[in-house]
């Protein structure tokens, strides 16, 4: 798997560390089969309860919550798994798009009703269809993507490429795996 430490720790920006890559669309094929077989390892042990377990989580504050009543609520598992999922989707979709010389237009999200996810098998379901979908991504790349594609992430973010579009998925992915182990490891001793 990727190595994101760097990035994290500021000691390299997202665009310096992708450009010591040379990926190609199977690269992140196999990147996006070790993140989802991960995120199951992580989760091999878990029954229903764990994922419904509120944890302890006293950073929690999500900027971006769709409304201000969950805006400082602990996340459990089922809501780390579609969030994460979601947003790893998006970013296969769009690098797809870039990749076929289409401009980017703006976001390409749906996040699952985290409600909804109430069993461990809803979760390894999820994380499966998520894997199917990326892996599906891939497969509209043409023989020669516009790798030459670039846009600016967010305001005053990286300007990436296909690769990088992809990739910044796959960090989000590996930004979630220790907040799933924690919930994991919390709702065990509970």
């Amino acid at each position: 798997m990727l190595n994101f430490q760097a990035v994290r720790n500021k000691e390299i920006s997202f665009v310096e560390f992708l450009a010591g890559l040379t990926l190609t669309a199977d690269d992140l094929r196999d990147l996006t089969n070790e993140m989802i077989d991960s995120m199951l390892a992580e989760i091999v042990s878990c029954v229903d309860a764990d994922v419904t377990f509120e944890p302890d989580d006293p950073k929690k504050h999500d900027q971006y919550a769709s409304n201000a009543a969950e805006a400082d609520l602990a996340w459990n598992l089922g809501h780390v798994i579609v969030h994460t999922t979601a947003s790893s989707e998006e970013s296969a979709a769009l690098a797809a798009e870039m990749a076929r010389g289409v401009e980017h237009h703006g976001r390409s999200r749906y996040e699952v009703p985290w409600e909804e996810m109430k069993t461990i098998a809803a979760c390894r379901q999820r994380l499966e269809e998520s894997r199917r979908m990326r892996l599906a991504s891939l497969e509209m790349w043409p023989q020669e993507a516009h790798l030459e594609m670039e846009y600016e992430a967010w305001p005053k973010g990286p300007h990436i490429n296909t690769i990088g579009r992809f990739v910044f998925g796959l960090m989000h992915d590996d930004d979630h795996l220790g907040q799933i182990r924690e919930i994991v490891r919390q709702s065990h001793a509970a």
